[in-house]
């Protein structure tokens, strides 16, 4: 359960950390997460928290186009996942699913970056 518990955490600042970083890098007028920490984590929180129940469905049943795309498609899962997150929460604004998709990519790459600097301190 603690495992769980910890693995969730660096998710949810992962998350959080990528959306800012893709809000920055994106501008405002196509990704906002709003003005403060506490809009940022609380995307993140939702974020992280649609990442570990829905995307593995979501997965799991796109399995054949995945497999069709070399992996592509999770591109477009990864994008669909923070439109869900904008429109679950309303503070995250994206414009669209074009949007979601390059916010995907950055959000995916910090997420990454983050896990593999905390796995070397964990």
């Amino acid at each position: 359960m603690r495992g769980l518990l910890i693995h969730f955490a660096v998710r949810w600042l992962a998350s959080s950390l990528g959306l800012f970083v893709a809000a920055g890098l994106l501008g405002s007028t196509r990704l906002s997460v709003g003005g403060n920490l506490t809009t940022v984590a609380a995307a993140g929180f939702f974020l992280a928290l649609v990442n570990m129940a829905i995307k593995p469905v979501l997965v799991l049943l796109s399995f054949p186009v995945i497999l069709m795309s070399i992996g592509i498609f999770m591109l477009v899962i990864n994008g669909f996942m923070i439109l869900l997150v904008s429109y679950l929460y309303s503070p995250l604004f994206v414009k669209n699913l074009g949007v979601a998709i390059i916010a995907g990519l950055i959000v995916g790459f910090v997420n990454f970056l983050v896990s593999k600097v905390l796995e070397d301190l964990v």
